[in-house]
């Protein structure tokens, strides 16, 4: 299972090289085309409320930066 993360960023909002070493700290990867990042789950045994659990956490790291994101789990 993967979770790929698409980041918009703000001209007035931190630094993209910034945002990129706190998603790596998270366990993300950065990836070419149409995501830019993704995350490598260890199974695909996880459930709804654990990927919710994961976005939140990306959310709560992403809080006050001035960026966009959108998440999807496949």
């Amino acid at each position: 299972m993967k979770t790929y993360l698409e980041i918009y960023v703000h001209s007035e909002g931190t630094a993209p090289s910034q945002i990129k070493s706190q998603l790596l700290n998270l366990g993300f990867q950065a990836t070419k085309g149409n995501y830019d990042f993704v995350y490598v789950w260890d199974t695909d045994q996880h459930s709804v409320d654990e990927l919710v659990w994961f976005a939140d956490k990306v959310h709560h790291m992403l809080k006050g930066h001035h960026v966009f994101f959108k998440i999807e789990t496949i």
